[in-house]
């Protein structure tokens, strides 16, 4: 494996190799990233990584300088996985000075769900993208990009930016790996308690719950979307939302007739002790 860290020799590095597949990571990686490099794999002339702690995404209050970084661990992770080329910036190599010019997102698909909670968040992720693609893509007329359906709405949100933008990069969604108990797989996982971590699988449990109930019920979704809150507070939770939306846009089904016929999504974020996780089922 390749490692590079300035955008000239990534440049090098990919040259007259063919098309990228890529696979952006903020590192500490897990199953899930791999199982990402393993379809990145199959898809691509070469296949690239890319490790960078975006502080653009990261509100103030939120746990930039403790998110964990686990360098050597990552690099081994990435070669076991056939990973050929690993780009790993400094905070100096992707923005060698203030990045005052930012990628605004949609607001009605961007500031719903985590973009109501964490404002701001996807203006960074649309950014760090559109330029780890302008740094991986520039020499090579396209690829593909792989990004996993656990972080359901920023694979929407960079679907909805490559579309407007009429970028040359097919993005490949890959599911969401998990635990034997359900718990999906997470960099932040690690900061559980193990009291917590044997409790953490009632978020995905609850959102079973809860689109049994939106897809079978009449009952207003709104009342099941405050029944499923209640039941996680209950159990020591703080849930910011569980909420039943329409794959196709996340707005919310018209009544329960459309419950019944469209493609939906059930997504939640809740708060375990200091963790925040995330999870969503289609169904």
């Amino acid at each position: 494996m390749h490692i590079v860290h300035s955008i000239p020799d990534l440049r090098a590095a990919l040259a007259q190799r063919g098309r990228p597949a890529f696979v952006p990571t903020m590192g500490n990686l897990h199953d899930g990233h791999l199982s990402l490099v393993h379809i990145a794999g199959q898809q691509g002339d070469v296949t690239v990584a890319s490790i960078f702690v975006n502080r653009l995404q990261f509100l103030p209050h939120e746990d930039f300088d403790s998110y964990p970084r686990t360098w050597e661990a990552d690099c081994a992770k990435l070669e076991s996985a056939g990973c050929d080329v690993l780009f790993a910036p400094r905070e100096k190599d992707l923005y060698p000075e203030p990045q005052v010019f930012k990628v605004q997102p949609d607001p009605l698909l961007a500031d719903i769900l985590e973009g109501e909670f964490r404002p701001g968040f996807f203006t960074g992720v649309c950014t760090v993208v559109m330029k780890l693609f302008s740094c991986v893509f520039a020499t090579t007329g396209g690829g593909s990009a792989v990004f996993g359906m656990k972080d359901y709405q920023q694979l929407m949100v960079i679907r909805r930016m490559v579309q407007q933008f009429a970028m040359p990069i097919e993005i490949i969604a890959g599911n969401t790996t998990r635990a034997d108990d359900g718990l999906a797989l997470s960099s932040r996982n690690g900061y559980l308690s193990a009291e917590e971590r044997q409790q953490a699988m009632a978020l995905s449990q609850a959102l079973k719950a809860l689109a049994e109930a939106a897809r079978d019920g009449s009952a207003p979704l709104a009342d099941l979307e405050a029944a499923a809150m209640q039941a996680l507070r209950d159990k020591g939770w703080e849930p910011d939302y569980l909420t039943v939306r329409n794959r196709s846009d996340l707005l919310a089904p018209a009544d329960a007739s459309a419950r019944a016929d469209a493609p939906l999504v059930a997504l939640g974020a809740a708060r375990l002790g200091s963790t925040r996780l995330i999870d969503n089922l289609e169904f």
